[in-house]
């Protein structure tokens, strides 16, 4: 089920299954797709009907889980948490799908949520949807967390595209193996810049952000 209500944890938890029997996440081919969309324009992302909302992420200091050694009285959390599906961002700025791309965030530690929902249409360009495995690519620089439908499908040990992939390398997310017309996808990505222990002089940004159509 999505995860549509965010409940800071007081104690640990064991996960639902043991994580190493968690299902592999779908990996996107690597294989040229046969039509591609580019998110970081206005046409682009007009025909997914996205209107890209965003804005900064903070970290908050939270008590302890109830179980941590005693010397550990207060840990952190992010706020907001804008990865629940339903998430209401109507309050937050609108970014232009050619402005995603302009720097944000403070520079240093900093972290930026966008969001946007997009619908599958029937045909783009001349291409006919309907049964094509879609893939979400996003390149955000530095890392990024992306997240569709309130998930963010992810297993121990193995690889978890919507999870961080590495310094300045894309998230390859498969939105659906065989996707129709009508379907809506809720995109929540959250934006990190890093590396988190050295702190850079720079700003987090997209490089890349686009939909891909295999057969």
């Amino acid at each position: 089920m999505p995860n549509t209500t965010y409940i800071r944890p007081t104690k640990s938890r064991m996960p639902a299954s043991p994580p190493l029997l968690a299902p592999q996440p779908p990996i996107a081919p690597l294989t040229p797709p046969v039509h591609v969309v580019d998110l970081m324009t206005d046409e682009g992302s007009a025909v997914f009907g996205a209107v890209w909302r965003g804005t900064e992420a903070k970290i908050v200091e939270c008590p302890a889980l109830a179980d941590s050694m005693p010397e550990f009285k207060t840990t952190y959390d992010i706020e907001p948490h804008a990865e629940l599906y339903g998430f209401d961002d109507a309050a937050w700025p609108e970014i232009a799908a050619t402005d995603l791309g302009a720097k944000r965030g403070g520079g240093m530690v900093s972290f930026f949520w966008f969001r946007a929902t997009l619908t599958i249409p029937a045909h783009t360009a001349g291409f006919d949807t309907q049964g094509a495995k879609t893939v979400l690519t996003v390149n955000v620089d530095d890392y990024a967390e992306v997240w569709v439908n309130g998930e963010m499908p992810r297993a121990a040990g193995r690889p978890s595209p919507a999870t961080i992939q590495g310094f300045n390398m894309p998230n390859r997310v498969v939105l659906r193996d065989t996707v129709a017309p009508g379907e809506r996808f809720e995109i929540a990505i959250f934006a990190i810049n890093g590396p988190i222990s050295a702190a850079p002089a720079n700003f987090l940004w997209f490089r890349e952000a686009k939909i891909e159509f295999y057969r």
